[in-house]
């Protein structure tokens, strides 16, 4: 077989069936991938979520994963943030004539890694291969399905007044890393893409209490985004310490040196969680106990002042209304 995908490889017939075989079905190891048209599957018991991405990430390969881990992990972490257990993942592949195998088969064996971690089953999928320069590398799609834990409904208009706003650790890692990737600005920094599949963070919460009114994954737009979004869907204020939300030194300097603020870079292992204040120091507590998650803190808190806006406790004590986020910061970081 060739060392770069060809067009062949996607007109469906021997060398389609070789690079199914050699690239996707030696890497997604399971007994529910067939090579029929569709999986046959068991249904959840009760309720469940089904959600699907797509992920054009330019670079495909960054510090701390690549395309393919980014798109197991973005399918599974929307389901659970609607506290669903991940069960299912189809993947589609777009492909470009030219693209190397070797890096297509290491995109593999990434998205088989750390669909095993969460322990969701890898189960049908597709593959195309466009002409040179009609895609740009790979694109992926994920559609995933998941089992809706009972008793729980995370959403994005249930924030009360009261509540406490949680990030489940340092934010805006993934877009400064992929700024950092590009090399645009010239700038050396130290700093590691935070993609990460978030169940297991998201199942210890709900070991504590069923009682958490929203979970939010912070990808495109950051945690001030998601901060707006909810604020809006809510009708509720939201008030932020900044002292209080944790940013890497390097993530930091960089957005320093360019005038970024680090809570509109996206992120793709970080949770917004909104629950209960009785239940903050118990979910603080599960959330620090998982491998992902282990920087979790209160950052703030729900107000019945200012509907649909995000206001920040400065450092001395001022208050300011975070700026409504707009415009593209970074293309393509997802």
């Amino acid at each position: 077989m060739s060392d770069v995908v060809t067009l062949a490889m996607g007109a469906g017939g021997r060398q389609t069936a070789r690079l199914i075989e050699e690239v996707f079905a030696a890497s997604f190891d399971s007994p529910l991938l067939t090579a029929d048209d569709a999986a046959v599957l068991d249904a959840p018991r009760g309720k469940m979520a089904m959600s699907t991405d797509g992920f054009i990430v330019s670079p495909s390969f960054f510090a701390g994963g690549n395309i393919g881990k980014l798109s197991i992990c973005g399918t599974v972490n929307d389901l659970a943030c609607m506290g669903a257990r991940p069960l299912y993942l189809t993947c589609g592949f777009v492909i470009e004539e030219g693209y190397p195998l070797d890096q297509l088969r290491e995109i593999a064996r990434s998205m088989a890694t750390t669909a095993s971690e969460v322990g969701v089953a890898l189960v049908a999928g597709d593959t195309k291969v466009a002409g040179k320069g009609q895609v740009d590398g790979v694109f992926i799609t994920t559609t995933g399905v998941g089992e809706v834990v009972e008793g729980t409904a995370p959403a994005g208009a249930q924030a009360r007044p009261g509540d406490v706003v949680i990030v489940t650790g340092d934010i805006g890692r993934h877009g400064c890393t992929i700024l950092l990737e590009r090399d645009d600005f010239g700038i050396d920094a130290d700093v590691t893409s935070d993609c990460a599949p978030l169940w297991e963070s998201v199942s210890a919460m709900l070991d504590v209490t069923h009682d958490v009114h929203v979970i939010r994954d912070a990808t495109r737009g950051g945690v001030g985004t998601v901060l707006y979004e909810i604020a809006n869907q809510s009708s509720v204020g939201i008030r932020l310490d900044a002292a209080s939300i944790p940013v890497d030194p390097a993530v930091g300097g960089v957005c320093r040196m360019l005038g970024l603020e680090p809570l509109y870079l996206a992120c793709e292992g970080r949770l917004v969680v909104i629950a209960p204040r009785e239940h903050a120091d118990a979910l603080v507590g599960a959330l620090r106990s998982c491998p992902h998650s282990g920087g979790a803190t209160v950052i703030g808190e729900v107000t019945d002042e200012r509907p649909g806006w995000v206001v920040m406790r400065t450092e001395i004590g001022a208050e300011t209304l975070l700026p409504q986020p707009g415009g593209e910061l970074l293309p393509r970081i997802c």
